[in-house]
């Protein structure tokens, strides 16, 4: 029965979406033992292992830890992991077994940045990246690197020095690459040496002024229950069985490194290709960033100036809604947020929210757990309208696979698209359809649109839609 259940979920879940989704596959390049955020960030990823195609676990050095790696701690989680396994196949499928994750662990040199670069300095780690890129397989490989990025550096001078030039442009042109700010000198070197590659990055090793610092940064003027201590301590930590036992405590903050794979979710609002649409990983745009006044942070890294664009920190303007007691059941704060972290944190409750949840699948059957909404369009999520017409967005077929009710919140998203201008919805914004009018254009835009759902099951769980619309000169 429970089998069935799964199937008849996973086939609504299909044709709501229109086709089954293509899990993002990457390969993780972690200076776990560096700081306990790693092991943080590998639970959680592990967590989403069904929905995230993971092709290496790779222990890499950093300018917090220059002459080790740590393969043997990435398989401590996996063990964790292997003990609550078959649980988290009760709620859905494709959780891999623990001895194909196990077989994904390489190692990086034991060196620090430039220095494990050049001839001779191949590891089974780079040679893994570059074995992987050579499969006939049309997906793009991501590199999410939580540590220093030399292991990656070293298959791209591998694949310069060995490849035809057509060939290694082949391979480039697959990769895309996240890395957690610069934490060893090999970052700016790929990126100077490699002007064409797909990275995003908030240069440099000045934390303060990067976009993934918004996971776990207190805001002032919101609530941050959930990146609490004592919030992980109940809903990730204790009485979740061994594998949120294995999640650490915070020492300097909690999962950095986990923003790099958060976009490659699918949750509907994510679309990893376009990573100035916005989403659970942040936002960032294609430019060259200023080097007038970038300074050092407290690392060995050293900056230098850019000689080329990549996707970097993105400002977004956010107006949080807060639930109301009387009357319509959520209103505008007035408060309004601008930053390059907003980017991130404003999806913050949403995927801590997930996070425990899927943490209580690791013990609870499929009737004590919660589980997602699925939203359902009743247009395509594409449309094209004139300017200054109206039109209408609807998610009537919205279903929820515990029964339980939910709530709708739909926004324009004015950064994602090229209209700036905000959007207003014409009357209230938490039913199932609304109605909004183009603005006048002089010329073709696109504004983004979002239907944000959430279930009341405990905890809450939220999925989304995203809908573009063309608006075209009358």
């Amino acid at each position: 029965m429970r089998t069935l259940t799964l199937c008849l979920l996973l086939f609504l879940i299909i044709s709501v979406y229109g086709q089954e989704y293509k899990n993002n596959r990457v390969i993780i390049l972690t200076d776990i033992e560096a700081d306990p955020d790693d092991t943080q960030s590998l639970v959680r990823l592990f967590l989403y292992s069904n929905q995230i195609d993971i092709k290496g676990l790779v222990a890499t050095t950093s300018c917090w830890m220059t002459d080790r790696v740590n393969p043997q701690s990435i398989q401590r989680v996996i063990d964790a992991y292997a003990e609550v396994r078959d649980n988290l196949l009760l709620h859905e499928p494709g959780f891999p077994e623990a001895q194909t994750l196990s077989e994904l662990i390489k190692s990086g040199l034991p060196k620090y940045g430039m220095k494990g670069v050049g001839e001779g300095m191949d590891s089974e780690g780079s040679d893994w990246i570059i074995a992987e890129l050579e499969k006939d397989n049309e997906r793009p490989l991501w590199i999410s690197t939580w540590g220093g990025v030399n292991t990656l550096a070293q298959a791209l001078y591998k694949i310069d020095k060995t490849k035809s030039k057509k060939e290694a442009q082949r391979l480039f042109a697959k990769l895309r690459v996240y890395t957690i700010s610069d934490q060893d000198d090999s970052g700016i070197w790929i990126r100077n040496n490699f002007p064409d590659l797909f990275y995003i990055v908030s240069p440099g090793d000045d934390y303060g002024t990067a976009t993934w610092t918004g996971i776990n940064m207190f805001v002032q003027g919101t609530d941050n229950t959930t990146i609490s201590n004592s919030w992980l301590a109940q809903n990730i930590q204790q009485g979740h069985g061994p594998l949120g036992a294995a999640y650490p405590d915070v020492a300097w903050g909690m999962e950095g490194d986990t923003p790099a794979f958060l976009s490659l979710i699918n949750n509907g609002l994510n679309y990893a290709e376009h990573p100035e649409w916005g989403g659970w990983g942040g936002r960032y745009e294609w430019y060259k960033p200023d080097f007038t006044n970038r300074k050092d942070g407290s690392s060995i890294v050293t900056i230098e100036p850019e000689t080329r664009a990549f996707w970097t920190n993105a400002q977004d303007s956010y107006t949080p809604y807060t639930a109301n007691e009387y009357g319509r059941s959520v209103e505008s704060t007035g408060n309004s947020f601008t930053s390059d972290k907003v980017t991130l944190w404003r999806w913050r409750d949403d995927f801590q929210n997930d996070f425990a949840a899927r943490m209580d699948w690791c013990s609870k059957t499929y009737e004590e757990a919660n589980h997602p909404p699925v939203p359902a369009l009743m247009h395509p999520d594409k449309i094209t309208v004139k300017s200054g017409q109206g039109f209408t967005l609807d998610a009537l077929n919205t279903i929820d696979p515990d029964g339980d009710s939910f709530s709708f919140l739909w926004f324009n998203y004015p950064e994602a698209g090229s209209c700036k201008q905000p959007i207003k919805v014409n009357g209230a914004e938490n039913v199932h359809m609304v109605y909004y009018t183009a603005p006048k254009v002089e010329k073709e835009e696109t504004a983004h649109f979002i239907l944000k759902v959430t279930d009341r099951g405990e905890p809450v769980l939220t999925r989304y839609k995203r809908i573009i619309v063309t608006i075209v000169p009358e």
